[in-house]
């Protein structure tokens, strides 16, 4: 991808950042802000902190039982915290390819550990729908926001479609390809590698002993997160129930799909602040613990994902400079 196209994506992402902060703390007090952080319970917010690290350990739980059946691969878990790190330090979310790389030196080869990590995408998307859908049943949503929820769960009903399909008749596909698309060289071609790619990907899914874990494993990662963000509430003084925390879930996967800066700052704010509103609580109030929450997850996961890079011997660079030599980009 040219350079200037990269560089158009990171300004975009930036821009987006800092209108969602201006947005933010437009008109906000932000000395009431300051005297909430003061008032955090730290013991809820270190319980938080561990409970984010137990969703990414069943996360790469899942993960493993997303290859082809075998011997499972290891340092998926160190793999997960060094893209992690990678999200939050990197633009273009090049923490993706990052961990890709690192997971592939363990075992697997690069390409079988991209397509797992699309299946992941396709499967977080769906628990993304399924979670979204729930709150249309139990809160009152504004119709603006009913609009967006119901244009993710239109596009997360077709991706899984297409997921589907793909499982049960690759060949079909094929056909369907190089039918469609074999006046168009350059684009059949790539959506042929594509169809190999998710093909050696759904490989792992469709083994029938890997169904039960990949089911556990995804209730897991986000009933350890929803927890998370609830302990993180009573961190900051914030008396809600549960399915307020299951709401800020929901919009924080809508939210981090925008382009944005490293560390998803303004996107997270954005959402979090828009999440609480529903449950009337002042801008101030939801914007400080939007900060604290960020925090517990960002430095804590950072300085793992560093300590992880470290341990194997691997710089960014030569993660980067792997994954171009296989073909990939890390923009999304």
């Amino acid at each position: 991808m040219p350079s200037w196209r990269r560089l158009s994506q990171i300004l975009l992402g930036l821009a987006v950042s800092a209108g969602l902060l201006v947005y933010c703390f437009w008109d906000v007090d932000l000395g009431v802000i300051a005297a909430r952080l003061r008032e955090t319970l730290w013991t809820f917010l270190a319980l938080s902190i561990a409970l984010g690290f137990g969703s990414i350990w069943a996360r790469a739980w899942r993960w493993g039982y997303l290859f082809p059946p075998g011997p499972r691969p290891g340092h998926l878990f160190r793999s997960l915290l060094i893209g992690y790190m990678g999200n939050n330090l990197l633009p273009l979310r090049a923490g993706e390819v990052v961990r890709i790389y690192v997971a592939s030196r363990h075992g697997p080869r690069f390409w079988t550990t991209l397509a797992t990590v699309v299946v992941e995408r396709v499967l977080d998307g769906l628990a993304l729908g399924l979670i979204a859908a729930g709150l249309l049943l139990w809160v009152p949503v504004p119709v603006e926001m009913r609009w967006s929820i119901a244009i993710f769960l239109v596009v997360d009903l077709v991706a899984l479609l297409v997921l589907v399909l793909i499982a049960a008749a690759p060949g079909v596909c094929r056909v369907l390809i190089e039918t469609i698309f074999h006046r168009i060289g350059w684009l059949e071609r790539r959506l042929l590698a594509l169809l190999g790619t998710m093909t050696e990907g759904l490989r792992g899914i469709r083994t029938p002993r890997h169904a039960i874990p990949v089911v556990l494993s995804s209730v897991a990662i986000w009933l350890l997160f929803a927890l998370s963000v609830w302990t993180a509430m009573h961190a900051a003084h914030l008396d809600l129930p549960l399915v307020a925390s299951w709401v800020v879930v929901a919009f924080l996967g809508l939210g981090v799909s925008l382009p944005s800066s490293p560390g998803f700052v303004g996107v997270i704010q954005a959402a979090t602040v828009l999440a609480l509103a529903l449950f009337t609580v002042p801008r101030a109030e939801a914007l400080s613990f939007s900060l604290l929450f960020h925090a517990s997850q960002f430095f804590p996961i950072t300085m793992v994902g560093l300590v992880c890079l470290l341990l194997e011997h691997v710089s960014l660079t030569d993660a980067a400079r792997a994954a171009s030599s296989q073909g990939v980009s890390a923009d999304p």
